[in-house]
């Protein structure tokens, strides 16, 4: 071919792939193992440049890892149960199994095009009952390990999923799909026990080495473990009819204790349920409360409330000193008890709040040197280290020393026959409520009994499968009102009894797939020999808003697994990439519509719309989504460009962390180097050696500058894809194209045999580095080299690193230490030449002047430092 036409030569190389069945993982266990999956996807029905990058980024690394001599599992499959399955039965009058495996076939097809190296024999769809029996049997496993419990609490309701949200589903106070304003109720609900992990979750992330730090940040901040104290106020003033005489709280800065001036308790506290019977202004201002939001991230953000309930706290330390406590919308029950003391000079919210409700602001902790006299607090706490003062026995010693002794004397203090302080330690984290009221979901596998109470389902009755005939055409959950499914025979007594209704959150399918994949054919949820073969995963890739979902709950589920015997790790994941998004210019019409990329014409003076001629508006730059429109289809591209291309361009020039912005610019520029690349190889590839010459025993000058170039090219590409930069090994494809050029295009010697051989070594070695980047190019240009074999079956090169070594080596100058310059020197220089050159420098002579040379440190090809 004049011209690469990868329309032409990108099928054929996958049906040659596939034919060898390249990617599919072995058998041998003897081998050293490579594990690389990215995030499985949701079956949407069509793939977008999210997707591109992702599984491009994973497929170089099984590829790079395939050549260099491991089993590489690459396996792919679908997170296919979730509500919008359920929007699309509503809408589209389709059953949400038809709408998901349609989307699936659509995906699949979509996802070869772009000639991923994936094991296809292990897929699956987590709505495959084959897949989530397993998950059922997993359940009963975790319900008899006392890993999973039913309780009534507080949830998280989305109005218009009509279905419970976990905690971390909620983003700034709104359904994490739906985007609703998300609601508070009591429900009786499942929850897996994470909490019991609390310390072993939180204590490993420091062993996840090849972990982003903001992921083990996130992960550290959410567990959210704190040292304080729970400590016992004597209560005054209480209305008849209140059960309790004191009010527990809980503190991590019980040092701050004398600068108290206020309590408050949560709106669901059962001293604000007990008041609110005779004071309906409270039960008002409760409601008021409920309908701003309660979730963390709308406390955190909002107006800070609060309702004076006339009841008031004995200060332990302060004699008649009665403190109001009242009911306010930022304390949280599921946080310690529930209840806090405010000291507003050391904390801006209780600032914030003592100004507005004109509380007393004593300050109590200052910076060292402070005149406690004349020390205040104006608009801003003061949150630094110091010491104590206004506090009594505490006054003059250091935050961590007050906190001590605070704690030691109010444990020998007695409130009410109780002692009046005990060390706690409190975490931010729950338990995964997994409960959801929705059809397209894994049953969970209980039965109710009147008589018997809950009855796990016998496991040879498993799977519970979801019934086919259910209806969409009103709100809430087709499983609840199905005329039979839900009715049974208890298996305990042999009564009437009814299923569980709910499903599973979503998140539990996805939290133990990447272990299913070691077998997905096995009669058990995890067959150990491959699990203890293939986990960990070596190298995950996804998003970072995973990063306290899908990450912490997988991490919960293998120590849960282990627990139960289905594996023997606890990390499920050794190495994690977090990508960044791909982002594209926003488009609207003259109305404010959003409209597609594909709708404005560029050629005049101003953007107009295609069809209207009306002007268009460029909006900000951001991450490419169906609802902004400014999506690229990869379907389009690949079929306009090749996959190669969309490949190429997607690893370019951006740090695989960083977002990166799609241009037609840029693909266009990719589209140029893949032709560059394909005539690089049919101009250079006359006057070859044939493949099975040896190496010549001596090379003349000119092949050793070939070899030179191809070897070091070698080494920069193996280091970057080691370090996942993809960047980096394009740009250094780039350097490598641009230094071979001259060598390969000098004639005189060309012929020379040992030329020749180091010519077909730099190309052979050429096409096999950008192989795992551009596969299909590489195989073609594989075969015009005379090649019989697969490039995706050969060895990663071999590196010489007798060549990598530069001729030279630049050497840093210091005097005492501080940079005075650098020489450069051929390697293997003696260290008295490098000592003279080192003293001739300009800098160094200024910087030495008449003083008297101590001594010379030379390390060598690395370092002079002159010492004065």
């Amino acid at each position: 071919m004049e011209r690469y036409i990868a329309q032409q030569v990108e099928p054929r190389w996958q049906k040659a792939w596939d034919q060898h069945k390249l990617f599919q993982a072995g058998s041998d266990q003897s081998l050293p193992k490579y594990y690389v999956l990215e995030m499985f996807p949701y079956p949407s029905g069509r793939i977008h440049m999210g997707h591109v990058r992702n599984y491009t980024m994973g497929d170089v690394v099984a590829r790079y890892k395939r050549a260099c001599g491991f089993n590489v599992l690459h396996p792919m499959g679908w997170d296919a149960f979730g509500m919008p399955a359920e929007n699309a039965a509503m809408q589209n009058n389709v059953h949400p199994a038809t709408w998901t495996h349609d989307n699936i076939a659509a995906m699949r097809e979509q996802l070869k095009l772009l000639g991923l190296s994936l094991d296809w024999e292990r897929e699956f769809a987590t709505c495959d009952p084959e897949y989530y029996v397993h998950q059922q049997h997993l359940f009963l496993d975790f319900l008899k390990a006392g890993l999973v419990t039913r309780k009534t609490s507080k949830v998280n309701w989305d109005p218009i999923d009509q279905t419970v949200l976990a905690n971390e589903q909620v983003i700034e106070g709104r359904g994490w799909r739906s985007d609703a304003i998300v609601e508070s109720r009591e429900l009786t609900q499942w929850f897996f026990r994470i909490t019991e992990f609390a310390d072993d979750l939180l204590d490993s992330l420091s062993s996840l080495e090849r972990w982003p730090d903001k992921v083990r940040l996130m992960q550290d901040r959410w567990i959210g473990r704190s040292e304080g104290m729970r400590v016992l106020f004597e209560l005054e003033n209480v209305p008849s009819g209140i059960p309790s005489d004191v009010l527990e709280i809980y503190t991590t800065r019980p040092d701050t204790l004398f600068g108290a001036s206020f309590c408050a308790i949560s709106i669901d506290h059962p001293l604000a349920k007990a008041s609110t019977e005779r004071n309906p202004a409270l039960a008002d201002f409760i409601t008021e409360c409920r309908r701003r939001g309660t979730t963390l991230e709308e406390i955190e953000t909002g107006e800070k409330l609060g309702f004076d309930t006339g009841i008031t706290a004995r200060h332990p330390f302060i004699a008649n000193l009665d403190i109001k406590i009242f009911v306010a919308n930022f304390v949280l029950m599921e946080y310690g008890t529930g209840a806090i003391f405010g000291c507003p000079a050391h904390d801006q919210r209780d600032l914030d709040f003592a100004r507005k409700y004109d509380l007393a602001v004593r300050p109590v902790v200052m910076p060292a040197g402070s005149n406690p006299k004349s020390y205040s607090i104006l608009n801003e706490a003061y949150v630094g280290a110091g010491v104590l003062a206004n506090s009594d026995f505490l006054n003059g010693l250091e935050v961590s020393a007050a906190k001590e002794l605070m704690a030691d004397t109010l444990e020998k203090m007695q409130v009410s026959g109780r002692q009046q302080g005990t060390r706690a330690v409190n975490y931010r984290l729950r338990d995964w409520g997994i409960s959801r009221q929705r059809y397209w979901g894994c049953p969970i596998p209980i039965i109710h009994c009147s008589e018997c109470g809950i009855v796990p389902v016998p496991r040879a009755d498993l799977p519970v499968r979801l019934p086919d005939d259910v209806s969409f055409d009103v709100p809430g959950n087709p499983l609840d009102r199905h005329p039979t499914w839900k009715h049974v025979t208890c298996p305990s007594c042999s009564g009437s009894a009814t299923r569980e209704t709910d499903t599973c959150d979503t998140f539990v399918d996805s939290s133990w797939y990447f272990a299913r994949f070691c077998d997905s054919k096995s009669k058990q949820p995890t067959n150990l020999q491959a699990v203890d073969y293939w986990l960990p995963v070596d190298q995950y890739i996804g998003g970072v808003e995973h990063a306290i979902l899908h990450l912490l709950y997988s991490r919960f589920f293998t120590r849960a697994m282990r627990q139960t015997n289905h594996c023997k790790i606890d990390e499920p994941f050794e190495g994690l990439f977090t990508q960044g998004m791909v982002t594209h210019e926003t488009y609207k019409d003259e109305n404010g519509a959003w409209i597609y990329p594909e709708e404005v014409d560029f050629r005049g003076t101003d953007p107009v719309h295609v069809e209207t001629g009306s002007p268009v508006k460029i909006g900000a730059i951001e991450a490419m989504s169906k609802s902004k429109k400014n999506i690229v289809d990869p379907s389009a591209i690949v079929q306009l460009y090749g996959a190669d291309t969309a490949r190429w361009f997607i690893l370019s020039d951006t740090p695989p962390e960083r977002d990166i912005q799609w241009t037609e610019s840029g693909i266009d520029s990719s589209a140029k180097f893949v032709q560059r690349i394909w005539r690089f190889i049919t101009d250079f590839s006359t006057n070859l050696t044939p493949p099975d010459v040896e190496k010549p025993p001596r090379m003349t000058p000119h092949a050793r500058a070939i070899r030179e170039v191809t070897h070091r090219a070698a080494a920069h590409v193996t280091e970057a894809l080691e370090n996942l930069r993809f960047n980096r090994a394009v740009a250094h494809i780039y350097e490598m194209t641009n230094d071979l050029t001259p060598l390969l295009t000098e004639t005189d010697s060309l012929k020379a045999s040992d030329v020749g051989w180091a010519k077909r070594e730099a190309l052979q070695v050429y096409v096999k580095l950008f192989a795992p980047m551009m596969p299909h190019l590489a195989e073609q240009c594989w075969s015009s080299l005379g090649l019989t074999s697969l490039v995706a079956a050969e060895p990663w090169p071999e590196i010489d690193t007798s060549l990598t070594l530069a001729d030279t080596v630049t050497i840093v100058v210091q005097v005492n230490g501080k940079r005075r310059g650098e020489i450069e020197v051929p390697r293997g220089t003696n260290p008295e030449q490098i000592e003279s050159m080192a003293l001739n420098l300009e800098n160094v002579m200024r910087a030495i002047s008449d003083q008297k040379i101590l001594k010379i440190v030379v390390v060598p090809e690395r370092i002079v430092n002159v010492v004065i």
